[in-house]
């Protein structure tokens, strides 16, 4: 009777399992961001299996100075796609180096907006909220001495190292993709 009731309830609970809600997918690493939507039938998708190694090369103002830079969005996006198709955070190693145009990004707010008229630096929460998410910042040692950047003057998310190029050469050399728009 017992060994009845048991396979009872298993044909029950195969017969409802479809009809039960799915779990709730996993938050995004980068809260606010939008992953690339679903493209039925897509050829190419991110392998679950691999090691994305990216680093993004993040060396021109932005256009819109009171707005997050483009390609922070773009890397918080990428970051969330990752995510979303199931690469897991140990899979996903992303850089970004700061240099150039870009360089005052990496200034913690008060220090920004005294350089800035008073602005607030619209890219701090993102670069939080991505280093949260894992990814790695630097910031051209290069660029810092020419713009007369002290480490104290930094967010402490940022390393700071030599010099971009040779940023963005060991890191290639490590196997990242650079991606530099």
């Amino acid at each position: 009777m017992r060994q009845t009731v048991l396979v009872g309830l298993a044909i029950t609970a195969l017969a409802l399992g479809p009809a039960l809600p799915a779990r709730a997918q996993a938050p995004l690493p980068v809260p606010g961001v939008e992953p690339a939507r679903d493209v039925p039938g897509a050829g190419e998708m991110p392998d679950t299996k691999i090691v994305h190694k990216v680093v993004f090369d993040m060396g021109t103002a932005n256009p819109k100075a009171t707005d997050v830079h483009p390609l922070l969005q773009a890397v918080a996006r990428y970051v969330n796609t990752l995510a979303k198709v199931g690469v897991p955070a140990a899979n996903r190693k992303i850089a970004v180096v700061f240099h150039q145009g870009a360089t005052d990004y990496v200034l913690q707010n008060d220090i920004y907006k005294a350089r800035h008229e008073g602005q607030d630096n619209p890219n701090a929460a993102m670069i939080q909220a991505l280093k949260k998410a894992g990814v790695d910042f630097r910031l051209c040692g290069q660029a810092a001495y020419a713009r007369k950047i002290e480490r104290k003057d930094m967010m402490p998310e940022i390393q700071l190292d030599l010099w971009a190029l040779t940023t963005i050469i060991a890191l290639q050399q490590q196997g990242y993709v650079l991606v530099a728009p």
